[in-house]
Formats: C-alpha cells, structure tokens, sequence
C-alpha cells in the first residue's frame, strides 16, 4: 500500500508516513477484515474485488473532485459496496439464524458532529440511506427493526422484500455454521465502510454491515453504533471500523481514537493501534480506516486481511493482505 498505509499487529508493520502536501480532498474504504490470506483466493476473485473496491472509491471521488460534501461522497462509496454481493452489506448480507437478514447502518458528518443510525432493517435495500434520513429528516439520531424500516419508507426511500438480499454463497455459509454450531472468523466479519475529506475540510464517515452469520434474532453489532464503528469530527478524524462487532462495542473504538488523537496528541496509526490492542486483549480482532484533518490516513487491523483503498487528486490504490 502506499503513503500512511499501515498493519496492526503484523511481524513488519509498513512505516507511515504523512502526504508530501495535504490534499484538496480524500476517500477512503474498507470492505471487511478477516481472514484474507494470500493464496487462498483465485485470481478471478482477487481482480473481482479490486474492481469492486475502485468502483467504491470513484463514486465517492466523482463527488469529491466537483466540490461535493465528505457526507455525499461515504453515502455514495458505501451504496456501491451495498449493492455488490461480495460485500456483506444489502444484497449479498449474510442470513441470521432464523434465514433472514436484519441490516445495520450508521453515517456521521464532523462539522456538527451530527448522526444517524438504523439497526435490524430488514426491507430497506440500502440501509446507509436510511441512516442519512434518521439523521436529517429527524430529532432522533437512530431507529431499530420495524420502526427504522416504517421511517425509511415514509421518506420515500427504496423498499425491497428481505429475499432481495439473498445469495447463495451466504446460504451456504448458514448451513455450515447451524451444522457445525461453530463461527469461524470470516462468518463474524464483513462490514463496509468509508471516512471523507472534502475541499471544504469536512470529515465524514459511514460504515454498513449484514451483521455475523447465524446471528440471533434482534443481534445488533457495533456498525450502527454512533462511537464504536462509525465516528467523524472536523479537525480531528473520522474512522470506520469493521471487526468483530461486540469486541469493538466494549472498547468504544471509533470515539477512541479520535479522543486519543484530539486529546492526548496521538498519531492516527497509534491511536489506532492502541484502541485494537484493547480489542484483541480482549479476544476480539478487526479493523479500522482513520483519516486525519489534514488528509493523512491510515489503515490499522489485527486480523490477516482487510479489503481497503483510498483516493484522492493523486490518484487511486487497493490492497487486500496483510504484506500490501
């Protein structure tokens, strides 16, 4: 990966290293962390989600290079990732226990710190546009199960039967876990998100998930969690977090780092750093995207892999394993 890429957690973390000049404006992405080993994904998979992450980064980049808000341009990158079936997030999230899909979302711009979030969606097809709607067409900052999906119908947004978000990958990965009555880490895994810089210095962030496989009826992860995944303050940071979801509720992630970094003077990737090491010190493993006021960004994550990018006026890049 290239400047300010960095791993938690790995034998030879990549150095970061702060831009040659601060950008106009930045996106960057993740589409999940886990176990992503080199070598155990052909290569047709490989180039289909290199494709897929670029197609993420120029949505939100054809915003950005016109002028348009941080918040536009997360919501835009992540309904990419919604709407693609490798991703767990809309079409393409994993089943709950009970072979349903209940979708979790959050979204949050620096500039009032405002906020929205729905949890336990199961008709909205891309659930990241019903976060916005909480955020700017009510007094509430988050909605859950038939309620959040009766408010993202009255705000006239996309509605679907839960069947749309079915794939047969995510079936049989129900099947293995309910006859193994075992997770393994890829079946915990799976959000997507995105953090922004406009022209204007805004930050956003957004982040969106199917949630665990075979999860129980009503389970809600950190995605939707205002300062555990999802997290944006101007001259600060703004992060999205993807990992496992209970681990990274307990330590607070997102508003973690960003405190570390707005209080005690820390630097992305540290402060990153410090908030997985609680993570995993308490059995849990992820990852996070954080990028700073300035247009420094890092990418930090103790588990093998995380699916990530990151444009700006420079250009674009992707990685997938730990050794990018």
């Amino acid at each position: 990966m290239s400047a300010c890429a960095s791993v938690s957690g790995a034998a030879e973390p990549a150095p970061a290293a702060a831009p040659a000049q601060t950008p106009e404006w930045r996106l960057v992405i993740h589409g999940g962390a886990g176990v992503i080993v080199r070598g155990q994904m052909t290569e047709e998979a490989e180039a289909a989600y290199r494709a897929a992450l670029l197609a993420s980064l120029e949505a939100g980049a054809e915003i950005l290079r016109a002028g348009g808000s941080a918040l536009d341009a997360v919501e835009a990158a992540v309904i990419v990732m919604e709407d693609d079936p490798l991703f767990n997030a809309g079409h393409g999230a994993v089943f709950t226990a009970a072979g349903t899909h209940e979708l979790d979302a959050s979204i949050m711009e620096g500039s009032q710190r405002d906020a929205g979030s729905v949890a336990g969606v199961m008709r909205v097809k891309n659930p990241i546009r019903a976060a916005r709607a909480v955020m700017e067409q009510s007094e509430h900052v988050m909605f859950a199960g038939p309620g959040a999906d009766a408010f993202a119908e009255a705000q006239g947004l996309d509605m679907v039967d839960n069947t749309y978000f079915n794939t047969d990958r995510r079936r049989q990965a129900l099947e293995r876990v309910l006859e193994e009555r075992a997770r393994t880490a890829a079946d915990r895994h799976g959000t997507v998100g995105a953090v922004a810089l406009d022209v204007n210095g805004n930050l956003a962030a957004a982040t969106t998930t199917g949630g665990m496989t075979a999860k129980a009826a009503g389970r809600v992860g950190d995605a939707p969690l205002i300062g555990a995944a999802t997290y944006a303050e101007n001259g600060v940071c703004a992060v999205s977090a993807t990992g496992h979801g209970e681990y990274f509720i307990r330590v607070g992630v997102a508003k973690t780092i960003c405190d570390r970094v707005k209080l005690a003077g820390e630097s992305l990737e540290q402060a990153a750093t410090t908030a997985l090491d609680e993570v995993a010190a308490l059995g849990g493993d992820g990852g996070v995207i954080v990028l700073g006021a300035g247009g420094a960004y890092s990418f930090v994550f103790n588990s093998e892999g995380m699916y990530r990018g990151e444009i700006s006026q420079s250009g674009a890049s992707t990685a997938i394993y730990r050794d990018e």
